[in-house]
């Protein structure tokens, strides 16, 4: 019989290698890849808390710490802007919602950590 014993600890992850950097992809629309690595990594923080492995607090305070927040809606910032720096005509009523929708994202998500 092998008595090893495991570890109840999570695991650290210091260094997500995406599929951008393996295939040496220097930015553009295939940047998206990035996204499916970022849900990748909340999610396993959600898992660890649904099983057990990890205080939900000390995860939401990392969270916070870590402006987890901020970097979100600075996506939606961007994302807002590139859209209004793309339009041919600013007044176009579809380009300014999809804008101001963008925007409106970005400070949902900013109230949302702002009552954590």
């Amino acid at each position: 019989m092998n008595d090893e014993t495991t570890s109840t600890e999570l695991a650290t992850v210091t260094r997500v290698e995406t599929a951008a950097e393996r295939t040496g992809i220097a930015g553009g629309e295939d940047l998206a890849v990035l996204a499916p690595a970022a849900a990748a990594a909340l999610n396993l923080l959600a898992d660890a808390i649904k099983q057990g492995r990890a205080d939900q607090y000390a995860i939401v305070q990392a969270l916070k710490a870590a402006e987890v927040h901020e970097a979100f809606a600075a996506v939606f910032d961007a994302a807002s802007e590139r859209v209004m720096d793309a339009a041919e005509d600013p007044y176009d009523f579809d380009v300014r919602l999809h804008a101001d929708n963008l925007a409106g994202a970005a400070g949902d998500v900013r109230r949302a950590f702002k009552w954590l």
